[in-house]
């Protein structure tokens, strides 16, 4: 029986693999809610670590937001998530804990990447300005990381997600990422018997989307791979790892199967005025798929998941 903290549990990630853990016979899990243990105070987290006898630790907790957020708290997004990691990582190497992985984001990579983007991708370019200070914390991540296992030994890994969704996201009409605000906005409109709902844009960029449990799926895969197999698929300062399908579908695709799903049978009108954004977002995941690990939600199944949870818990987005 392996002890297994997992940072974050709250989170969407964090509680996808709290899930897949907790259906296994041989993990004991650890988990601490923030009034519980602030992952910001330094001498909090090494108390906790050193009063806990953890085998494992999975990084899932961060500081988050959409575009709008990182915009107004560059300072609280860079400050939290780079005093998240280090305090954990640091202490997770000074309590002897030799496995851990740290879950970052597909930000990390530069503004004008090629398209796919593979791993090595990363420090060749400028960042995307509107959430740069949460990617250099990710990318900090990724290297302390690296650092404790050349210079101590230590088997700390790390996967870079690109868009998820799914239970647990944040439904907030403008805080949240687009798969959870369209779900909210075409489900209000289905409920209304509006005659139409207006989407930005042209509808034509691509992007890649990832269901939550498929991501946690992978985060258990990646950190029980055997570390010869690691080593061999990655490089010491190289060592982070893609999670997505390596499959895209363009704005008006998702759009359009976002209403099917909630039965919204009105117009779709799109308002080219607005902004497209990057023209195309799609993570190179073959790293991954050459570790044995694979998707298992399309884009459809992956929604009418998302939407049923929305469902079941909408009263707590009543009034937002």
């Amino acid at each position: 029986m392996k002890t297994v903290f997992v940072a974050g549990h709250r989170g969407m990630v964090g509680a996808a693999i709290v899930k897949q853990l907790e259906a296994r016979n041989d993990v004991n899990l650890i988990t601490r809610t923030r009034a519980e243990l602030d992952l910001t105070n330094q001498s909090a987290v090494a108390d906790f670590f050193a009063s806990n006898d953890i085998d494992e630790v999975y990084l899932a907790a961060a500081k988050v937001g959409g575009i709008h957020a990182n915009n107004t708290y560059p300072a609280e997004f860079i400050y939290e998530n780079l005093m998240i990691e280090a305090n954990i990582i640091n202490a997770a190497h000074f309590n002897n804990v030799q496995k851990l992985l740290f879950l970052g984001s597909s930000c990390i990579y530069p503004k004008f990447a090629e398209q796919p983007m593979t791993e090595t991708a990363l420090l060749t370019g400028v960042l995307e300005e509107t959430n740069e200070p949460y990617a250099i914390a990710k990318i900090a991540g990724i290297k302390l990381c690296e650092s404790y296992n050349r210079q101590y030994g230590r088997d700390y890994r790390s996967v870079m997600p690109t868009n998820l969704y799914g239970p647990n996201d944040n439904f907030h009409p403008e805080n949240s990422h687009v798969i959870p605000a369209l779900l909210r906005r075409f489900h209000e409109a289905a409920q209304r018997g509006d005659s139409e709902v207006v989407a930005w844009g042209s509808g034509k960029p691509m992007r890649e989307f990832l269901h939550v449990d498929d991501m946690a799926a992978a985060s258990v895969h990646v950190m029980e791979l055997d570390c010869e197999t690691y080593q061999a698929n990655t490089q010491p300062m190289l060592s982070h790892i893609n999670v997505g399908t390596g499959e895209d579908c363009t704005i008006r695709e998702l759009v359009e199967t976002v209403a099917k799903v909630t039965g919204f049978n009105g117009n779709i009108v799109w308002d080219t005025t607005k902004p497209d954004g990057t023209p195309r977002k799609l993570m190179d995941v073959s790293r991954l798929h050459a570790l044995g690990w694979k998707h298992t939600h399309d884009l459809e199944s992956g929604l009418i998941n998302a939407y049923k949870w929305f469902l079941d818990n909408q009263d707590n987005f009543r009034g937002l």
